[in-house]
């Protein structure tokens, strides 16, 4: 498979934070996920989160999203420190998409249906709907499969689907739960490509977290290592291949890209 990245953004001069974390740790009861971890998701970035199971790359998204709170440490959105805020706020004020590794979807609603189940609750206008709704469909070319129930769908098409939905509400940071989980080459190639084109497109920032490391880094502009409750490494693919925590901790000596 071939570099899907035209560009990789490696450094950015004017960073413009969209959400960070400062200082935060998490426990679930006594196990601790998370212990003084701090990152910020730029406007424009892709971030990939990598990390053995367990290492907290989820528990970061139900964080972002308002789903859990830390223990300790502090959420900013463009500068707010909404900690405390609840889903539904950080979802309207903060425009949030998230796409689930699993489900996010009606499955005996038609992939039309669907879509505009969720457009009725975020657009008002009824022609601006119907808009948003056609162009997403030919957008991740779902036309010949509209009026087929979501539970007949292929892998493929159930992620298109479900980013489809994520973008309804025409969201500033993106969030991809292991897109890659369970699909075959060329799909993972074809959702590469989408992310990437989101980017580009909609200049948004953009983060996932996936156990196919070598297919995320493909299509990240930097990315953090999670091992032991801590942020071990963090950097570009290529930074990343030669750090030896990350070696060490997650990829061995034989892993490339």
């Amino acid at each position: 498979m071939g570099v899907i990245k035209k560009f990789r953004i490696k450094s950015f001069k004017k960073n413009r934070p969209l959400v960070k974390l400062n200082k935060i740790s998490f426990s679930y009861g006594k196990r601790q996920i998370l212990n003084d971890i701090s990152f910020s998701i730029n406007q424009g970035e892709i971030l990939g989160l990598l990390g053995p199971n367990g290492a907290g790359k989820s528990t970061i998204f139900n964080l972002v999203t308002g789903l859990v709170k830390p223990n300790y440490g502090n959420i900013f959105f463009n500068n707010t420190d909404a900690t405390n805020y609840p889903i539904y706020l950080r979802t309207n004020k903060f425009k949030i998409g998230y796409v689930p590794q699993h489900g996010g979807y009606f499955h005996d609603l038609t992939l039309q249906e669907n879509l505009q189940a969720i457009a009725e609750i975020l657009i008002s206008d009824k022609n601006l709907r119907i808009s948003k709704i056609n162009e997403l469909i030919s957008k991740f070319e779902l036309e010949s499969v509209s009026n087929i129930k979501a539970k007949f769908l292929s892998g493929g098409q159930k992620k298109r689907l479900i980013i489809a939905l994520s973008l309804l509400g025409n969201p500033k940071i993106l969030l991809l739960d292991e897109p890659f989980a369970a699909l075959d080459l060329l799909t993972i190639k074809t959702l590469q490509q989408i992310i990437v084109n989101l980017q580009t497109e909609n200049n948004m920032g953009i983060v996932l977290c996936d156990h196919q490391a070598r297919d995320l880094l493909l299509c990240v502009d930097v990315a953090i290592v999670l091992s032991n409750c801590k942020i071990i490494a963090q950097g570009t693919p290529s930074e990343l291949m030669k750090d030896v925590n990350a070696r060490n901790a997650y990829f061995g000596d034989s892993f490339k890209i």
